[in-house]
């Protein structure tokens, strides 16, 4: 039986409570509360504002989405979210809310709603999606210069990795000491990661998570980028989940795995001879019609659209294959009860309850149209054309006139986000780069 979370905090000797709720660009945004005050007002009030934060924490105009008086919306935690702080000093805990209106219907602004009516989708043809990500990150030397790039940081060794060390077990052991309490926590957290391997980059690093509910690995991807960047403060290093850190790596990657079963727990993707189904290249085909036109939820920012870029591990279009990591696409080899299909498209800088939304969708959206996948290929997608969207003004056109994307994800949500990208996207554009003033201030 299930402990009650007043019995989680009396057992933990928990003093206070952090209620976060995931705004649109995935950063964690609540209150502290005490726990006797927590546990006596069971919720919390928000106004519904706090959603459209951009990621420097400007708000575009709110009024169409939130009304004209900014109210509060009504925030109720989730129990099964309920997790020790494992870095506080004190005995702390944090719990994931979601949010409701006041006639008790999710906030449709609501990344974790978003995600929610979409397994939603997929619950009322008895279908449950399943999915695994892939977290890649750096681990930098702390700088306090944003104008100055980034370097690798210094570990037992004294000093920076020199050169690219993918799969090198004496590169990650050269911060064990970071991962040996990045492990701890991330047990006390339970987080349930499975795999870390040193990736291509100098000092990337990549973690995977084991598969399950989409909704209950959104909220621990949500959870570990916070206990990532904690961990590594603690160790006077920066870890970053920039898609594109550093000019002359290559990028970081929230690959999703993904698979559906039936009310059997059969998977879909296969038939009973194991041979793929039919759903299966339904789905591949969503996929591939529909990525284009939500890349704001794999590509978030101006930065990720530097990642994307041919030989440098990412892929530049929605071409599929098996075992082929150039395609935007791959079908990993497996037996047929664990046929899945990877999305390499979305960067490590997404919100990942909305990439995971967004990927199911269009994977959703295929089925549903019972679409055709081009030919499976079998040589190298690097010099293919490049189908994916090569700036973010372009990518939230794409978003902003997908009518089926508006159906599946709610047209409010997806006005409202449309709304918040553009915002970032015109702050950036009034910044003048190092790049204009060293070759135009004296040459033009």
């Amino acid at each position: 039986m299930a402990k009650s979370i007043s019995q989680l905090i009396m057992e933990h000797h928990i003093h206070e409570i952090e209620c976060v709720i995931p705004d649109m660009t995935g950063i964690a945004r609540g209150k502290i509360l005490p726990k006797d005050l927590f546990l006596s007002t069971g919720e919390m009030r928000l106004p519904k504002s706090v959603l459209l934060n951009t990621v420097n924490g400007q708000q575009p105009d709110n009024a169409p989405f939130v009304g004209d008086t900014d109210p509060d919306m009504v925030c109720k935690p989730d129990t099964s979210t309920f997790r020790v702080v494992p870095w506080a000093a004190e005995p702390v805990a944090v719990v994931i809310h979601d949010c409701f209106e006041w006639d008790g219907s999710p906030v449709a602004l609501s990344p974790r709603a978003v995600l929610r009516r979409v397994i939603d989708l997929y619950t009322q043809r008895g279908l449950k999606p399943v999915v695994a990500p892939e977290m890649e990150f750096y681990l930098v030397a702390r700088q306090q210069n944003p104008h100055e790039p980034l370097h690798p940081p210094i570990g037992r060794t004294g000093k920076p990795e020199a050169g690219r060390q993918s799969y090198s077990i004496d590169a990650v052991n050269d911060f064990d000491p970071f991962f040996m309490e990045l492990s701890k926590f991330c047990d006390v957290h339970h987080l349930g990661v499975e795999t870390l391997i040193h990736e291509a980059g100098a000092g990337q690093m990549e973690i995977n998570f084991t598969h399950g509910d989409p909704l209950e690995l959104a909220d621990r991807v949500f959870l570990f980028k916070r206990t990532v960047r904690e961990t590594a403060l603690r160790h006077g290093i920066f870890a970053t989940f920039m898609a594109k850190p550093m000019e002359t790596e290559p990028g970081s990657a929230m690959h999703i795995h993904q698979s559906i079963i039936d009310a059997d727990g059969r998977n879909v993707f296969s038939k009973t001879d194991g041979t793929a189904s039919e759903e299966f290249f339904h789905y591949i085909a969503g996929l591939q019609k529909y990525i284009p036109q939500v890349m704001p939820m794999f590509a978030p920012y101006v930065n990720s659209y530097r990642r994307l870029a041919p030989f440098m591990s990412a892929p530049t279009n929605v071409s599929w294959g098996y075992d082929n990591r150039t395609c935007g696409i791959r079908v990993p080899n497996s037996e047929p009860n664990a046929r899945r299909v990877e999305n390499r498209v979305p960067g490590v800088d997404v919100n990942p309850y909305l990439a995971i939304a967004a990927t199911l969708a269009c994977g959703y959206q295929g089925m549903v149209e019972a679409r055709s996948p081009t030919e499976p290929l079998t040589t190298s997608a690097w010099n293919m054309v490049h189908d994916l969207p090569h700036h973010l003004e372009d990518a939230i056109e794409l978003l902003r006139h997908c009518t089926p994307m508006h159906e599946l994800l709610g047209t409010k949500f997806v006005d409202a986000f449309c709304a918040v990208k553009k915002l970032e996207y015109g702050t950036y554009n009034r910044v003048i780069s190092s790049w204009e003033r060293e070759h135009l201030l004296l040459l033009v």
